[in-house]
């Protein structure tokens, strides 16, 4: 097989391996949205603090209180041991402890997005049989057995130099 062909053949494998396996990523949507009214003003405000909670501001994270305003691009971060509210535009979200809530634009509108302590700490399974063997392993596993098998069936006789 012709080195440039088998490249090729090579490149396209992997990429459909690797490439595929992002299609069984799941998108995070929207906790809640509101409607963005432009930059002029604050999208919303904390109104409550129990525990342990920090906010973004411009020269970083600081501790949270009631009242704290947030735009867009506001993350609020809650501990193991805390707890928040926020309201922004017609959303009314609790952050529950070990989550945090971002705040951003997305089109012409405001999205909170709560991402809780079980999405960010934990191993999710790959939804496969039995050891976890999913999708995205079998595409992998695809994509090495095929790349090994045109290593091994190279012509070692058409060397370029003798």
């Amino acid at each position: 097989m012709n080195l440039i062909v088998r490249t090729v053949v090579v490149g396209f494998v992997v990429s459909v391996g690797f490439g595929s396996a992002s299609a069984f990523a799941q998108k995070a949507s929207c906790s809640c949205a509101t409607a963005y009214h432009g930059a002029s003003n604050p999208v919303g405000s904390i109104v409550s603090v129990n525990g342990d909670v920090m906010v973004s501001q411009a020269a970083g994270y600081g501790p949270a209180k009631a009242g704290n305003m947030l735009d867009s691009g506001s993350r609020v971060v809650v501990g193991a041991k805390g707890s928040a509210s926020v309201a922004v535009g017609g959303c009314n979200q609790d952050v529950p402890a070990s989550s945090s809530l971002d705040v951003s634009r997305v089109e012409g509108n405001i999205c909170l997005k709560l991402v809780g302590s079980e999405q960010t700490a934990a191993i999710q399974q790959s939804g496969g049989a039995v050891g976890g063997f999913g999708p995205p392993e079998g595409i992998f596993s695809g994509a090495l057995l095929a790349t090994g098998v045109l290593a091994a069936t190279q012509d070692d006789d058409s060397a370029v130099s003798r």
